[in-house]
């Protein structure tokens, strides 16, 4: 029991000390110019007695971004299809007579490879980016041309 007290203590105290400080406001940036790239570009002045010397550097400006701006990620490669996806096609297209139940197995990958034949498709019985090419325009067929 004092472990648990202790790890919940610690961790509300690391909570309080990293992220619930009062946030600054942010500073209005200044344009660049010239002249104070010129300066920004001065070497520092060494002293004989190699005393370090006080730098007046601004405090870096803090940004915040909301969760409403940010954008999520495409998808990384191709559109990968789903088994009842792939087996309403392959019915649609008149390849495949069983259920669609979203297993593809023996009649599916039956019904695959005939596509792929009569597509002049490499036949391997995988739908793969330029199987679902050609395969993807019968997917919505039954549903558009009103049959069910």
């Amino acid at each position: 029991m004092k472990k648990l007290l202790s790890f919940t203590f610690a961790v509300i105290m690391l909570m309080a000390l990293s992220g619930c400080a009062k946030k600054q406001e942010v500073e209005e940036l200044q344009p660049i110019t010239l002249e104070s790239l010129g300066a920004a570009n001065t070497p520092a002045q060494v002293t004989p007695d190699l005393k370090a010397q006080e730098v007046n550097v601004p405090p870096a400006p803090v940004v915040t971004t909301s969760a409403k701006e940010l954008m999520p990620l495409p998808p990384q490669g191709p559109y990968k299809p789903t088994d009842i996806e792939i087996q309403t096609a392959l019915k649609n297209a008149g390849f495949y007579a069983g259920n669609i139940d979203g297993k593809i197995g023996p009649k599916s990958k039956k019904a695959i490879e005939d596509f792929q034949s009569a597509n002049g498709l490499k036949v391997d019985g995988k739908v793969g980016a330029k199987t679902w090419e050609a395969l993807a325009k019968y997917l919505n067929i039954a549903s558009s041309s009103g049959k069910r």
